[in-house]
Formats: structure tokens, C-alpha cells, sequence
């Protein structure tokens, strides 16, 4: 791979309900990846999961295309061909893929579903693997693991949604019992503030289950921090992870919801966070602490909140797949440390093909002394 360029595929859009947001982050990554060390492999999926691969792929996701007509393709699941098969015709195979960067959030990309089929096919990929990868999605067990490393999370409980639609009054008597209000109501497994509402009380709980309802089968609860301020940092590397400076978010709404991360335009990033350096540092031990919690490799995003007067450091949730918008904490935060958007990029890549390396010595196969399998 030293006498030529690298095939990298990216991979964006995805059955999610941050496909949106995964095209904007897609074409960040495009444009910043350096055709003159890549041969850079755009892949689509659309909204009803068909794959596409093609320089276009990208606009006609954006413009919402009827990509019917467009050769679909997939990534097949069998390491000895590393890459995509045009679906229509005798199935001819596209060249190898070296490399691919996941840039699909949430569902069926961030959840560890992708990255199981990377690890099928053999292709070294960026980001975490399929534990770390599930772990980072699950709100809930994501939430166990941090108590168990000892970090402190929000106060929380939860429900399925057959409990939620079911037993409506026990679930609602057993967040009033365990948590006081304003209570943040969220699907377990999405990302982009999707589906979350924040409840003052208990009319707006009641409407808020329904709305997690719809996007996950678990809902959980969490107590909401009040006169908090929200804290971010980058996280980059695989055993042993550098984290990034501090950022500090000021939403433009109520709470950090999807309109105040992408739509209005008006949320602030304070880089760096004016902290105490003791603060920083403590914040920083955590977020590694935490990447280490759930089996993380490649890249993060750690948030946190503060709170203003106690200074209490609580722990809300790590992404395994950050936005890697223009206006995105993680590229930025990195920026600011004097590492430009292709050179992370670079390092990411880099990190995807050392794990992969890594894991490509281990042993597979056991052979026992006598084949008494044979009988």
C-alpha cells in the first residue's frame, strides 16, 4: 500500500434518524481527505437502506433522488474481498476498499451493526469496534459502565416501551418516586438529541414517553442538572488516547436539542472552556477513564456538565461517531490544538489500520490434538 494511494471508502446517510446530519458530516469529511494520499470511495445509503457507491452519491442522497436507478452495490460479508459488489449484471466486484470511515450516526451505523459487517469483510475501519460501538450507543448500559468505573452520572431509571404503553402509571409513579423534575426523556439508542423531550412535569412526561417511544424499545429517564454548564472534549488515539482541550456549549434553547445543534444557527462553542486548570484536568482524567469504560478505539466526543456553583463534575454520555460538521466540536476542538481537519483525518486513519494490524496477529484458529470432531 506504500506505492499508491489508499482506497478510503467513506460511508454515510443510513436508515437513522440522524441521516441528515450524517450527509453534512460526510461532506465535511470528503472534502477535507487529501486526493493526493486517497482514493477517496464515496458509499450512500439511502433512506430505504440501498447502497450505492458513486461519485454522485452523495448530492443525490442530499436531493433526496430516487437512487433506484443508480447500480446498487454491497459490502459483502467475506474477508477474502475487501470490498463492494455491484448488486445488478453478473455481480462483478469494485476494487478493495483499504480502509473505510464510518461517518453514519446512530442506527445501523454508530450501533455497532456497520461496524460488525467491517469486521466480517475484514476491512480495517475508523472509530470504535462492535462493543465499543454498542456501548456507546446505549444510553443505559453506557450509564452502568461509568458507575462501575467509578464517574459520576446523572440520577436515572428506565422502562421498555411495553412498559411505557402498557403500565403507563407505574412507570410515571416510578420516576416521580426516584427523580424530581425537569426530567429529560430519552430513547435509549439515538444521538442528535432525537426523540428526547425535556419534562417540567408530569403532563409533559406524560407526552414525552410516547415520543421515545417511537424510536426506540427502551426509555430512560434522567434527572436534569440544573445550573449546569456543558462541557465537551475530544478524545483521539486507541490503548493509550490523547485527549483534546476543553470546549464549553452555550444552547441557544431550552436544552441542546437537534434545532439547536444544527437548524438555528445561534448556539455558541467557547474554545477553550474557561476553567480552572484543576477542572480541565480532572475533566480530561474522566473522559479517559470512560473511553476506556466501554472498550473505545479511534475517536470520541466526551460531554459533561458542571455545575456553576458546587463545581460537580457529572458525566452524560460518550460518541463514538461526533459530528464532523463545520460548526462540530470535535474537528474544532482538535483545531485548536493545531491539528487541521485533514491531519485528524490522517491520524484517524492511521489509528483504523494499527487496531487493525493489531488484531490481524491474533490467533483464530485452535487445533485440538486429537480430531475427534471426525467421529
Amino acid at each position: 500500500m506504500t506505492n499508491r494511494k489508499l482506497r478510503v471508502g467513506v460511508i454515510f446517510g443510513g436508515r437513522s434518524g440522524e441521516h441528515e446530519v450524517s450527509l453534512v458530516s460526510a461532506a465535511s469529511v470528503l472534502d477535507a481527505l487529501d486526493r493526493s494520499r486517497y482514493e477517496v470511495v464515496p458509499i450512500g445509503i439511502a433512506r430505504d437502506g440501498r447502497w450505492l457507491s458513486s461519485p454522485q452519491a452523495l448530492q443525490l442522497l442530499r436531493e433526496r433522488t430516487d437512487v433506484t436507478s443508480e447500480t446498487e452495490c454491497v459490502l459483502v460479508p467475506e474477508p477474502n474481498r475487501q470490498g463492494l459488489m455491484v448488486v445488478s449484471g453478473t455481480g462483478e466486484p469494485v476494487a478493495p476498499l483499504d480502509v473505510v470511515i464510518p461517518m453514519i450516526h446512530g442506527t445501523y451505523g454508530e450501533d455497532g451493526t456497520l461496524q460488525g459487517l467491517l469486521e466480517l469483510a475484514n476491512i480495517p475501519y475508523v472509530g470504535a469496534g462492535v462493543l465499543g460501538s454498542a456501548l456507546g450507543m446505549d444510553k443505559i448500559i453506557q450509564k452502568q459502565l461509568f458507575i462501575h468505573a467509578g464517574l459520576r452520572v446523572a440520577k436515572y431509571t428506565w422502562a421498555t416501551s411495553t412498559d411505557c404503553t402498557g403500565a403507563t402509571r407505574k412507570v410515571v409513579r416510578e420516576v416521580e418516586r426516584t427523580l424530581r423534575y425537569p426530567v429529560f426523556v430519552k430513547p435509549a439508542n439515538t444521538g442528535s438529541s432525537v426523540g428526547i423531550v425535556k419534562a417540567h412535569n408530569r403532563k409533559e412526561l406524560l407526552a414525552g414517553i410516547p415520543v421515545a417511544c417511537s424510536y426506540d424499545r427502551r426509555v430512560i429517564f434522567e434527572q436534569g442538572i440544573l445550573n449546569a454548564r456543558e462541557i465537551e472534549c475530544s478524545i483521539l488515539g486507541n490503548d493509550d488516547p490523547l485527549v483534546s482541550a476543553l470546549g464549553e456549549i452555550i444552547p441557544s434553547n431550552e436544552f441542546y436539542d437537534y434545532d439547536a445543534k444544527y437548524v438555528d444557527g445561534k448556539s455558541m462553542a467557547i474554545i477553550p472552556a474557561r476553567l480552572p486548570r484543576r477542572t480541565v484536568a480532572q475533566i480530561q482524567r474522566m473522559a479517559r477513564i470512560a473511553y476506556r469504560a466501554i472498550d473505545c478505539a479511534g475517536m470520541a466526543r466526551a460531554d459533561f456538565f458542571l455545575g456553576r456553583k458546587s463545581g460537580v463534575i457529572t458525566i452524560n454520555e460518550l460518541n463514538t461517531i461526533p459530528g464532523f460538521t463545520s460548526i462540530s466540536m470535535y474537528p474544532k476542538l482538535w483545531e485548536a490544538g493545531g491539528v487541521s481537519f485533514s491531519a485528524l483525518l490522517d491520524r484517524l486513519i492511521a489509528l483504523a489500520l494499527e487496531r487493525h494490524a493489531q488484531k490481524s496477529g491474533l490467533r483464530r484458529f485452535y487445533d485440538p490434538r486429537q480430531e475427534w470432531y471426525r467421529r
